[in-house]
């Protein structure tokens, strides 16, 4: 056992002071590895391989390759295997390059690059689906996964679109989906996915398409767990005025996060001044000074503090509460009151068009009275009857009397 410890510190040490005689030289002749290939592994997923070069000198220990991703986006990294997996989006092609490098002491060498690239899926211009986003929540232990999206401007009417999501080695495609009028697929839901309930990690999001009438490009995204994760809002928040101290208190979100990791934000608004104030707080209670004449509404959302995780999504505001004088106008009384100044509205304008037009004697004309030329010759008759009955009193009255005939006879 001893000797064959012997031989292997032996070995090291003469590989050692090899390298450092190469290292000694000014030139190293490097040569770029073989065999580079890139293979589509998973949702915007590549394997990236290679061979060492069969001509470098063998004596060279302690190699390392340089891989440079060159679309879609710039990056670069070491490693001394001859494999690599790298993530990234896909529909547009992918293209990458590698060199062999060398360290020695304070001496670099490096050999050419060699690359390889994917070509972009088919796909007519703006057939892809546009403004892609996604939100998880996570109840306890179940993460849910919800997307959206809109169609693409260019996809034809009998377009339809398929979402599939990986995360890690697990690919699941959507099977519950909300559609537009044209009976196209613009939303998925997930409600129980395998992805990390602690928010690490990436999340790979596909959605392609089919239709009779073109090709239909795919869509490629990925998303950071912590950026797309929105908890759950706080539950059982409470608040209770003692003169004019209002205390508020609430407990963290259902979610596997302890107390400790949540920030909170809590909205007060005073109806009767209507203004508003929202406060930053990371304790489970809150105090402050108020008019206690006044109502208040309060709710409460929450965050994962960054001591825990990055920063992510805000949660929904909690069901706002009442406390307070003033009672909140209800929707009811508020549509009562709205109904109610329609009506005598309606009324009052009725009203001045009828009397404007004069409806109301159109609809009603007056009794019509009696012709005034029948009037006269009604009046006239009466005065002509009265005149003929006096003077037929005045002769019978003459007649009769015969003692003025004799003194009629005596005087002439």
């Amino acid at each position: 056992m001893i000797i064959m410890v012997m031989i292997f510190l032996f070995l090291i040490g003469s590989a050692v002071i090899l390298q450092a005689h190469l290292c000694g030289k000014k030139e190293i002749l490097l040569f770029p590895p073989v065999n580079f290939t890139i293979t589509v592994t998973g949702l915007s997923e590549v394997l990236l391989q290679w061979k060492p070069n069969l001509n470098q000198d063998p004596r060279i220990k302690c190699l390392y390759y340089k891989v440079k991703i060159n679309a879609p986006c710039e990056d670069d990294y070491e490693t001394s295997g001859t494999k690599s997996t790298s993530e990234n989006v896909l529909h547009g092609g992918f293209s990458a390059s590698i060199q062999t490098i060398l360290y020695c002491g304070s001496s670099f060498f490096q050999s050419s690059w060699v690359s390889a690239e994917l070509q972009a899926p088919p796909g007519a211009p703006g057939t892809s689906v546009v403004n892609l986003t996604c939100v998880t929540n996570i109840l306890w232990e179940d993460v849910s996964l919800h997307c959206t999206w809109f169609v693409g401007k260019n996809a034809p009417e009998d377009t339809q679109y398929f979402l599939f999501y990986r995360f890690k080695r697990h690919t699941e495609e959507c099977q519950e989906y909300r559609k537009d009028s044209w009976n196209r697929n613009i939303a998925c839901w997930f409600p129980k996915t395998v992805i990390n309930s602690k928010g690490r990690g990436k999340l790979a999001v596909h959605v392609n398409g089919s239709s009779k009438q073109a090709v239909i490009k795919p869509l490629d995204q990925l998303f950071d767990l912590h950026a797309i994760d929105q908890v759950n809002p706080p539950v059982n928040v409470t608040a209770k005025i003692e003169g004019n101290c209002l205390t508020i208190e609430w407990e963290k979100p259902i979610s596997n996060f302890p107390r400790k990791c949540f920030d909170y934000e809590l909205n007060i608004y005073n109806i009767k001044r209507n203004y508003s104030q929202i406060l930053r707080i990371q304790e489970n209670s809150f105090s402050l000074i108020i008019d206690p004449t006044c109502k208040y509404s309060l709710k409460i959302r929450a965050t994962v503090h960054f001591s825990c995780r990055n920063n992510g999504l805000w949660s929904e505001w909690s069901q706002s509460i009442y406390v307070g004088e003033d009672e909140p106008i209800h929707l009811t009384e508020w549509l009562l009151s709205v109904l109610m100044a329609t009506v005598c509205f309606l009324l009052l304008s009725l009203f001045f068009i009828c009397r404007t037009c004069q409806v109301w004697t159109k609809l009603f004309p007056p009794i019509p009275g009696p012709n005034s030329k029948v009037k006269d010759l009604f009046l006239s008759n009466i005065f002509e009857k009265s005149r003929s009955g006096e003077t037929e009193i005045e002769v019978i009255s003459y007649v009769e009397d015969p003692a003025l005939d004799n003194l009629d006879d005596s005087v002439f």
